[in-house]
């Protein structure tokens, strides 16, 4: 064990631990939830640290041998070493402060090592007037959260894309099949499956759009405002080199806030971005609910797709298969819906000058990007790219349906057609079949109004 001291008194740390005594108190006083730091606002924060370091280097306040030291202990932590010397609970209070020394005496140590000295020796690195120099939680954390942010929206926007064209694959090959529409869930007018799954990819191709442009609120960070903004402690040179060496880090187009007190205090972006991922949600529970109840059976449901089997579906009714994919989807779905209101709760009860709660925010939105991350390509393969049709099933409702006269109503008036649906209930003949008996419609005039390309096109002929 090795002995470190802060301003509360002394405390023993594993010898071999890069963590310090800031850590560890925050360890302590924080054993909430279990929930570790998410790996990318870890390497997301090491990418400001490094670019820290280099204007501090740069401007000649940073030793090199120090600064280079902290640069290739930045650089292991980006490539996925020392992440389970975050040891800090991700809700933690104050604001973020103790996921931010926690970095910093992990750099520290392993650059006291890379140095070759002993962890703890903070004389020859300091974790706060070496590696937070110029520096305060209140500007690295959300900025780097913002990195994290933005990192996984660039990923979550090419899912999304490869979900849309599996989706627009499965609109081609369903295109010929007539299905019975449905409102309320009662057979309304004929519709393709092709056209069902058009609408699909309509809406996920929204949702790439609007994942795409909410990248840009994210761009705006406050790093070099240090504790409030107004980049006290900070040398005017640092605050202005500092986000040119973030940009050159993180192959990002960030831009320094033009009011650094407003995007210290004022976290209404984050708001904006959940509300797009909750509308992303929102279309997949809908996508999936719908799948689930196209595919329900397989002798008592719809039947109309059929999903690929993934796993045996109950512990006691043989040969049972369930739609988990989709179920699973929907959990995801209303998990990213309560992370939204969670989100929205953090933002607005900032106060004053800062917010003190954004370590539950950052957990919040994390989690829902990689949730949806996972649900995407998931749903994609699992389930999208193989669902198949059951042609019959489809044609066999549409064409039995009494509701497929409302296709006829331009040729035979509403009272015609009340009268052919009421026959049709009655006695249990197809809505065709009458048509033809009483000779309303020519047979290949009836075809051609029944036929995927007329059901599908806007408006009809006479």
């Amino acid at each position: 064990m090795r002995i470190e001291q802060d301003l509360l008194g002394k405390k023993q740390i594993p010898q071999n631990a890069y963590f310090g005594i800031h850590s560890l108190r925050a360890k302590e006083n924080f054993a909430l939830s279990g929930l570790k730091i998410h790996p990318e606002l870890i390497k997301a924060l090491a990418l400001v640290k490094k670019a820290c370091a280099k204007t501090n280097i740069e401007l000649n306040y940073l030793p090199p041998d120090i600064g280079e030291a902290i640069i290739t202990a930045c650089e292991e932590i980006i490539s996925g070493k020392l992440h389970n010397e975050i040891v800090v609970d991700a809700l933690q209070g104050g604001a973020g402060t103790s996921t931010n020394m926690n970095i910093n005496e992990v750099l520290a140590n392993r650059a006291i090592e890379i140095l070759g000295g002993e962890k703890g020796n903070y004389n020859l690195v300091h974790p706060i007037n070496h590696v937070n120099l110029h520096q305060s939680t209140n500007d690295v954390y959300p900025t780097a959260v913002k990195i994290a942010a933005i990192t996984l929206l660039s990923h979550l926007e090419t899912n999304i894309a490869n979900l849309q064209e599996s989706l627009q694959t499965k609109e081609k090959e369903f295109s010929d099949i007539i299905k019975i529409g449905r409102t309320e869930l009662q057979d309304a007018v004929p519709i393709t499956l092709g056209a069902e799954f058009s609408a699909y990819a309509e809406a996920i191709a929204r949702d790439r759009w609007r994942v795409f442009k909410c990248q840009e609120r994210l761009r705006v960070v406050n790093i070099g405002g240090t504790a409030i903004g107004t980049g006290l402690t900070a040398p005017r040179k640092y605050i202005f080199l500092v986000i040119e060496k973030l940009r050159e880090e993180t192959n990002l187009n960030l831009a320094r806030a033009e009011n650094l007190i407003d995007c210290t205090q004022n976290q209404d972006a984050f708001v904006e971005v959940a509300g797009i991922l909750k509308a992303h949600a929102v279309n997949l529970f809908k996508i999936s609910t719908d799948l689930r109840l196209m595919s329900s059976g397989p002798i008592a449901g719809f039947k109309e797709i059929i999903l690929p089997a993934v796993q045996a579906g109950s512990s006691i009714m043989p040969g049972k298969v369930n739609p988990v994919i989709c179920e699973a989807i929907g959990q995801v779905a209303i998990k990213v819906m309560a992370n939204d209101f969670i989100i929205s709760q953090v933002c607005q009860n900032g106060q004053l000058e800062l917010n003190p709660f954004l370590p539950l925010l950052a957990h919040a939105l994390l989690e829902s990007l990689s949730l949806l991350n996972q649900a995407n390509k998931i749903f994609n393969k699992k389930c999208i790219q193989k669902i198949s049709a059951n042609k019959n099933i489809c044609t066999y409702y549409a064409y039995n349906s009494p509701a497929i006269i409302t296709a006829l109503l331009p040729y035979i008036g509403y009272e015609q057609a009340t009268l052919i649906a009421r026959e049709a209930l009655n006695t249990k003949k197809s809505v065709l079949k009458i048509v033809q008996e009483k000779k309303l419609i020519s047979k290949e005039k009836l075809d051609y109004i029944l036929s995927p390309k007329a059901m599908t096109a806007l408006g009809y002929k006479l």
